[in-house]
């Protein structure tokens, strides 16, 4: 089997691997047995405020009017409530280019006879009420002005004159997995349970048993809720099309004119690991990229080191790259003198080819002595792709989810977390639509110039096989770049001038 054919298989896998990362996936998590906190039943049939999933109100379901939302603004961001439900809508960052954080129904009591109304609001607290002849429940959401932490607090008052049964399930919001949504891959659930942290994109309904505290994360969002105490369980439910996930507290029996309250600390915002974790360290569990986090979180506190000394994401970017082609040199060293020393054998190979051209077994034999004899490694050549394959994806899950890209430019690149748009044709071309990318084209560009250089010396068989990989994998990884986000492509289209330049002069020094 020839070295290039090796190469390309490697680099074949690496887009698949890469293709199937990014692809939504269907995480099986065992199903907790959830222990029941309830008191036991009374004798007597009690009214009951039951808070349950499947009595949500169909105004829940709904987007709400414009004349029922309400906008309450901070300093870092402006919420929009649902009034009626004292639920969030959506969240909007004044400090990332106004990007908004959907929840639909965030913090929705999930009980059809609740209607409220702002009851007061002050510079950092807003107020929701609902009160009929049978109780009284209030929502107070209150806002921090150093951080993105939100304090709520839930009080409910039994105002009849016999005993009732409550409970207080939370939506904390909605997520959209339809096949329309192409964030759809972003979207997950992160549970914290006294055992273990989940990650799950819960395609099907799920319950998570006791939990510490639970998140929701978008692309560049996060938000975590934590209980003040653990006496709640979470579950995600599918509604509609929709996935929602909830915290339900225990049932508890309300006496006449007593009064209960929950209160629920939360994180709304970016996804900022050091943020989180100076707030709570346990919360920055939310933040998880994959199969590689490991690597993806090292990359990513590089990349911040880097940006704090020359103050540019995008040369930040390229200062990685050039550290990770450094870190990797050796063993680039020894892929190249693999690839000299077989090309030296390849007169000798095409010679068994010749000699033993009908028996295949007998020819694999030969060859492979001849690699023993000469102490060469056929697979050499692909030692410095393969392990290129996870720093790669673990860079990718980092980038695609980096907030800190998004909106910064690098030469005529407007946002590094978009593909660079050098200009945009009026009708759509195919397979590259109507934006010209002109990273990925030099990128392409830069690996078939390196590729044709790596032909020096080869010949026979082995040539064919070289000049048409020559042309294919160019294809291949500048079609598969095209529509990546600008700071990818760049890191890719840097480390393969390296490569070139490396290249030229390995060939000069022959």
């Amino acid at each position: 089997m020839e070295k290039r054919f090796i190469l390309f298989i490697a680099l074949s896998v690496f887009v698949i691997l890469l293709w199937s990362s990014l692809s939504p996936k269907q995480y099986h998590i065992e199903n907790k047995e959830v222990t029941s906190t309830s008191p036991q039943p009374a004798t007597q049939t009690l009214p009951t405020l039951q808070l349950s999933k499947t009595n949500i109100p169909e105004h829940a379901l709904a987007e709400a009017p414009p004349s029922q939302l309400l906008d309450f603004s901070q300093g870092k961001f402006t919420v929009t409530f649902s009034e009626p439900l004292a639920a969030i809508k959506e969240i909007t960052f004044k400090e990332h280019q106004g990007d908004r954080f959907g929840l639909r129904q965030g913090f929705l009591i999930s009980d059809p006879e609740l209607k409220f109304r702002k009851a007061s609001s002050s510079p950092d607290t807003i107020v929701f009420e609902h009160r009929d002849v049978q109780k009284a429940v209030t929502k107070a959401f209150v806002f921090s002005n150093s951080n993105y932490t939100i304090d709520l607090e839930i009080k409910i008052q039994n105002l009849s004159p016999s005993e009732i049964k409550v409970n207080l399930p939370l939506v904390l919001g909605d997520f959209d997995f339809s096949r329309q949504n192409q964030n759809a891959a972003y979207q997950s659930i992160t549970v914290s349970t006294p055992e273990k942290v989940l990650h799950t994109n819960a395609q099907k309904n799920q319950d998570f048993g006791a939990v510490n505290f639970m998140g929701l994360r978008s692309r560049y969002f996060c938000l975590v809720i934590q209980p003040e105490n653990n006496r709640y369980t979470g579950q995600a439910r599918k509604l509609n099309g929709e996935l929602e996930a909830i915290l339900t507290g225990p049932e508890i029996l309300l006496k006449p004119k007593e009064q209960i309250g929950q209160k629920f600390s939360i994180y709304l915002g970016p996804q900022d690991l050091k943020l989180i974790n100076k707030i709570n360290p346990s919360w920055g569990a939310i933040i998880n990229y994959g199969t590689f986090d490991f690597i993806s979180q090292m990359l990513l506190q590089l990349l911040e080191l880097l940006h704090r000394i020359v103050r540019n994401w995008g040369w930040a970017i390229t200062l990685l790259s050039l550290i990770v082609f450094i870190l990797l040199l050796p063993l680039t060293i020894k892929q190249f003198r693999s690839m000299k020393e077989m090309q030296v054998l390849q007169p000798k190979i095409e010679a068994l080819r010749e000699m033993y051209k009908d028996n295949q077994q007998k020819l694999h034999k030969e060859t492979m002595q001849l690699y023993r004899e000469h102490k060469v490694n056929p697979f050499g050549s692909c030692l410095v792709p393969i392990l290129q394959i996870p720093v790669f994806i673990a860079l990718y899950q980092a980038l695609m989810r980096s907030i800190y890209l998004k909106g910064e430019s690098f030469f005529w690149i407007k946002d590094l977390s978009l593909p660079d748009q050098l200009f945009t044709l009026p009708s759509a071309l195919p397979v590259i639509g109507k934006e010209i990318n002109i990273l990925p084209i030099l990128m392409a560009i830069a690996m078939f110039l390196q590729q044709r250089l790596s032909l020096a010396g080869a010949s026979g068989t082995a040539k064919e096989q070289q000049k048409l990989m020559s042309i294919l994998m160019p294809v291949l990884f500048g079609a598969f770049f095209y529509h990546m986000p600008a700071g990818l492509v760049l890191y890719w289209f840097v480390n393969t001038g390296l490569m070139l330049i490396y290249q030229l002069k390995a060939n000069q020094g022959k």
